[in-house]
């Protein structure tokens, strides 16, 4: 289900305590931009998230963005605001866009608003804002999903992928965008531990460690770096929309415990 509306955000790492929803995303946009103006993103912004999540732990959160006139995309803010780290995904664009997509694979913890917010070259704040309900796993402490032995063992490593053209959206700006742009997506192998899990063993809680940065570039200049946070899924999944003339990609993933894993993949078809 593609949605339209209103929402904003840039970085902050605290863990906040729970409020109620309009609590929450006020307290996350005073932290992220003090009193800087909200400008309504409906017509430059569709949120594409399920009603429903069908899996809390793995729930796919996609939005695209095209710029207003006169301006580029600079920098693109995830904030779930019921989550224990409500800022979940940072986009900073190395160079600013015309337009960008992204989809990624989420813990949501449970109902929240989701807000995505654009800031422009030009400084402007444009924000878009749903609704995800939730199944009622509790995803950011639910047990890890594979054995932490099996997942330390392949952690890091990256698989790469061209899938043709990026989704269409229910707006003629943004669908024709997408025409002119392929689908990447990054599969990373990590446990991604919230630090709020428990070892079923042992019943002590895993440390915290998850996916800090993501740095992606193309044919050899920078092109998008993530931030992440407890709110990405475990062995999360990272989509995004680059040029049809892209003809190489390095990957360079950060975790919180420092360690850092590179994939290169040539597109030399595409």
């Amino acid at each position: 289900m593609k949605h339209l509306a209103l929402a904003a955000a840039v970085l902050s790492w605290t863990i906040l305590p729970a409020f109620a929803s309009n609590e929450a995303w006020d307290s996350v946009k005073e932290q992220l931009y003090g009193d800087r103006v909200m400008l309504n993103g409906d017509s430059l912004i569709a949120i594409d998230a399920p009603y429903r999540t069908f899996d809390d732990a793995r729930t796919d959160l996609a939005a695209q963005i095209i710029a207003p006139p006169g301006a580029q995309i600079a920098k693109v803010t995830v904030v779930l605001d019921e989550n224990p780290m409500p800022v979940s995904a940072v986009f900073d664009l190395e160079t600013p866009q015309p337009g960008f997509y992204f989809d990624i694979t989420m813990r949501v913890n449970g109902p929240t608003p989701m807000h995505v917010i654009a800031e422009t070259s030009d400084g402007r704040l444009f924000v878009s804002e749903t609704f995800v309900k939730t199944s009622g796993q509790g995803a950011c402490a639910a047990p890890p999903g594979t054995d932490p032995e099996l997942a330390l063992a392949t952690l890091g490593q990256m698989h790469i992928d061209v899938l043709g053209t990026v989704p269409g959206v229910d707006s003629g700006k943004l669908t024709s965008l997408a025409s002119r742009l392929s689908k990447m997506d990054v599969d990373i192998s990590h446990p991604s531990h919230s630090g709020m899990q428990m070892d079923q063993i042992s019943l002590l809680f895993i440390p915290m460690r998850y996916v800090e940065t993501v740095e992606i570039n193309l044919d050899g200049a920078g092109f998008v770096d993530l931030t992440g946070s407890i709110s990405l899924s475990e062995n999360p999944r990272l989509g995004l929309a680059v040029p049809r003339s892209t003809q190489s990609v390095d990957v360079t993933m950060t975790d919180t415990d420092g360690t850092v894993s590179h994939a290169h993949k040539e597109l030399a078809g595409f």
